[in-house]
């Protein structure tokens, strides 16, 4: 039996769709859930409790459909995400939610990483470049109707449903991914899973995310509960990198990192995702806290943002194939700059058209940043490596968000604490962030000149061929 692409693509853009709502529609439902089960003072553990497990997981999920098959790997991670999104529907405590919101991260980890990489598995490089602009494109408005439909569930129907509701759409997306897909990419014939990188991975990068989650909220950096982490962190993960050496089957190949591309990529990824999350996180808390808007037109004003992201997208992937991956890049981050920079002169006399202006520039620019290293990424590594290396871009994305809402977090704090209003410690904050953007800028300069078709290898230009039944 061979792949059918049309139910797979379908199945993939439901799990996208999923994991882009997931976080978005359990924001606007969680002020009716601490009203039903209590808990506000671990209120934002139901969030950490998910991003921390969701990006430990994300380069295990992408290794492990290299070593044993993207249908196999692909199917579990979304049964554990269907699995916790039910039980967390369930909950009768704040306990027992932020438990099952960890479990659903633990597959929700899987979701864009891996389908991400099955798009590039089926097609070529001109094709695959079209499908993961639309799929970006996809991810964002899926993000824009988030908490629009979570606000609705928990007015009308009840905050349970921001869970239930994922459970008809993942059981449909396992079901097309089930009948259509079958693995076209090569993989070792008796994988072993390399158990100590990955007890020292998933350890050490947990003891990071607390570390960070945690000195965000902390009054200071300098406290041990924030230190304490954060070293045996660094410890664990330099003897990850000393294991993954010697490892025959490594969780991440450490050779990924020669390849400029790649390089390039996880900077980049890193200082944006920084600056993204950052943008997402403080611009709203301004809007609301200096110049008085509504929690809902702060969140209107955030509208532009996802629009420029989800156009420019879909426009990059395209330019890409026809003027390189540099040059985008490059107008990205300018981009970025460019909106950090507007920020940071936002005072008490902000009018909304200027705000939708600034924030529609920083979507325009992490649109034409990340779908063309995306690409770029996939078509510079073996096929064997395919799901690690697209995985890693999402990893350091992710993790440039926590150092960098934690950062900023901890520069506004450190200002409330020393006497300065609201207004002026945002600004401190939007300064950070633009210095961010700045060094964004010239990660840019990493990414190497040439036509997407000089820098791929030659087997990421054709579509595999599909397999026959009894592979």
């Amino acid at each position: 039996m061979q792949t059918r692409p049309r139910l797979v693509v379908i199945g993939v853009m439901l799990s996208i769709v999923l994991a882009a709502m997931e976080s978005t529609v359990v924001a606007t439902a969680m002020p009716t859930v601490v009203a039903s089960l209590g808990g506000i003072d671990v209120y934002s553990w139901v969030f950490s409790a998910f991003l921390l497990t969701s990006t430990v997981t994300m380069p295990l999920w992408g290794r492990l459909s290299d070593l044993f098959g993207r249908r196999g790997a692909y199917l579990t991670g979304l049964t554990i995400f269907l699995i916790g999104s039910a039980l967390s529907g369930l909950s009768q405590s704040m306990a027992h939610l932020i438990g099952f919101r960890a479990l659903q991260g633990l597959g929700a980890g899987s979701l864009i990483t891996i389908g991400m990489t099955v798009i590039a598995d089926l097609y070529g490089l001109e094709r695959r470049a079209r499908m993961q602009g639309y799929f970006s494109g996809m991810w964002g408005g899926a993000s824009l109707v988030g908490p629009l439909l979570g606000g609705f569930l928990s007015d009308h129907v009840s905050w349970r449903w921001a869970f239930y509701v994922n459970v008809p759409f993942g059981a449909a997306a396992i079901a097309l991914i089930g009948a259509g897909l079958r693995d076209v990419a090569p993989r070792p014939l008796r994988p072993k899973i390399d158990a100590p990188g990955l007890i020292l991975f998933t350890a050490g990068v947990s003891s990071l995310m607390i570390g960070l989650m945690l000195g965000g909220r902390s009054p200071s950096w300098y406290a041990l509960p924030v230190l304490g982490p954060i070293a045996v962190a660094f410890a664990l993960l330099g003897a990850f990198v000393s294991v993954e050496r010697r490892a025959p089957e490594p969780i991440m190949p450490l050779t990924l990192f020669r390849l400029p591309l790649v390089r390039a990529a996880v900077a980049t990824g890193f200082l944006s995702g920084m600056a993204m999350f950052g943008a997402i996180s403080f611009v709203p808390l301004f809007l609301q806290r200096v110049t008085n808007a509504t929690a809902m037109g702060a969140g209107f004003v955030l509208t532009p943002f996802i629009l420029g992201w989800v156009v420019c997208s879909i426009v990059s992937a395209r330019l890409a194939l026809r003027i390189g991956y540099r040059s985008l890049v490059i107008a990205g981050m300018i981009s970025l700059t460019t909106a950090f920079f507007l920020f940071s002169e936002w005072d008490a006399t902000l009018t909304r058209a200027s705000a939708m202006g600034a924030v529609l520039v920083a979507g325009a620019g992490m649109g034409m940043t990340m779908v063309p290293m995306l690409i770029a990424v996939q078509n510079a590594v073996v096929r064997t490596d395919l799901g690690a290396a697209t995985s890693l871009t999402q990893f350091f994305r992710t993790i440039g968000g926590t150092v960098g809402v934690s950062v900023m977090g901890a520069v506004m704090a450190h200002r409330l604490q020393t006497g300065s209003d609201i207004e002026s410690s945002l600004h401190g904050v939007f300064v950070v962030g633009l210095v961010v953007c700045v060094g964004a800028l010239l990660s840019a300069f990493l990414v190497p000149a040439g036509s997407a078709r000089e820098l791929a290898r030659p087997e990421a230009a054709a579509a595999p061929t599909p397999p026959k039944a009894g592979r």
